[in-house]
């Protein structure tokens, strides 16, 4: 059996908290998510992967596409990167299929092909932390364990009135001491639908700006509700202007019109995608060309710049295009595709997106040396 979380003293408030919930869920949570049915624990732990930083309604449809490519944790962990990562692609936030990968192959190589069924175990694994462990548990096989993601946070943090950016070690630890008490009050075989219920709430009433709190199942016991604080908590995070980055890539074909294609490391921005051929800055993209290619990017041309944004900063991207007779030194990290042949590959959404010409034809002739270098 798994062990069980400490929880903290409760009080009749807090009963009130998960009855009403429970109530209110029963009647108006979300019952036929794809992950609820069948409920198992390798559908619910790839739609609790697929979830964090992505809603709902985007992820259903990568979630029927990824099962039908990789149906059992065994099928994903004898998969190849390539194909994982193409099935992944456009969901963003990529280092999540990494890990839901590599978890996978540890999973068939440590607990016969099944995820574990024990909080430390579980928590072990890559891309799994204390909130994902939780979840997947309560979930998989109601078992007492509490969550923390965005959305209960917000519940809690306006519920028992916690001011202080939730992100602080300090206010979360508050957070989750609170979220373990309710779970003391949980009735035996209804995990689940708790923890769904949290989230659900969070996603549709005590929701991030405008929270219909005449609505709410838990208004009568609301410390925001009852003080008008609900469009204060939780505390915003102190804001910091995003830093802007620029970096030049090259959009290369050769006289069969495939495309080059380069593999990203295994760590930084879309690691193991296969993305155009990139530099921080024109003269080092100059100095890349010459040692690869046979030509010259005198003539190339300046296509539409691209804008991309990642959590941590804004990348701006300059695309150089022309025609190449072929490679002058061949590598495993370069690789000639087809148009057909892109679909079996990923690639970040935006160059896909270049690729499959959204992008709008302007081009102009411009030297890569004379672009800016990125910061």
């Amino acid at each position: 059996m798994p062990r069980q979380p400490n929880a903290s003293a409760t009080t009749p408030q807090d009963d009130a908290f998960v009855a009403r919930l429970l109530h209110w869920f029963d009647g108006h949570g979300r019952h036929d998510l794809p992950w609820q049915h069948p409920r198992s624990p390798y559908r619910v732990w790839l739609s609790e992967i697929m979830l964090q930083q992505t809603q709902v309604a985007t992820v259903i449809g990568y979630f029927h596409a990824f099962l039908a490519d990789f149906p059992t944790l065994p099928a994903l962990a004898a998969a190849d990167n390539d194909a994982v990562m193409a099935r992944w692609a456009g969901l963003g936030y990529y280092a999540r299929a990494r890990n839901l990968h590599a978890a996978a192959k540890r999973c068939v190589a440590e607990h016969g092909g099944e995820l574990p069924r024990d909080f430390d175990a579980l928590h072990a694994l890559p891309g799994i932390g204390r909130s994902t462990a939780g979840a997947i548990l309560s979930q998989a096989w109601n078992d007492p364990f509490a969550i923390l993601d965005g959305n209960v946070k917000r519940v809690l943090t306006r519920y028992h009135g916690i001011e202080g950016f939730p992100g602080l070690p300090a206010v979360e630890k508050q957070l989750w001491a609170l979220a373990q008490a309710h779970v003391a009050h949980v009735p035996g075989g209804r995990m689940a639908d708790y923890t769904q219920a949290q989230m659900d709430l969070g996603a549709t009433v005590c929701t991030r700006s405008r929270p219909a709190c005449v609505i709410c199942p838990l208004q009568d016991g609301c410390v925001a509700r009852r003080d008008g604080l609900a469009a204060q908590l939780p505390t915003p995070k102190p804001s910091k202007a995003l830093p802007e980055r620029e970096a030049v890539a090259l959009l290369l074909r050769d006289g069969q019109g495939r495309t080059l294609l380069q593999k990203r490391p295994d760590t930084g921005i879309w690691a193991q995608l296969w993305t155009l051929p990139q530099a921080d800055s024109g003269s080092a993209l100059q100095d890349w060309f010459d040692s690869h290619i046979d030509g010259s990017l005198e003539d190339a041309e300046e296509l539409p710049g691209l804008q991309h944004t990642f959590s941590h900063y804004r990348l701006h991207l300059q695309v150089l295009s022309r025609r190449v007779n072929g490679l002058r030194m061949a590598a495993p990290s370069l690789r000639w595709v087809t148009d057909d042949e892109r679909a079996a590959l990923g690639l970040p959404a935006p160059i896909r997106k270049l690729l499959d010409g959204a992008a709008p034809a302007a081009p102009k002739k411009r030297s890569p040396a004379k672009s800016r270098n990125r910061d």
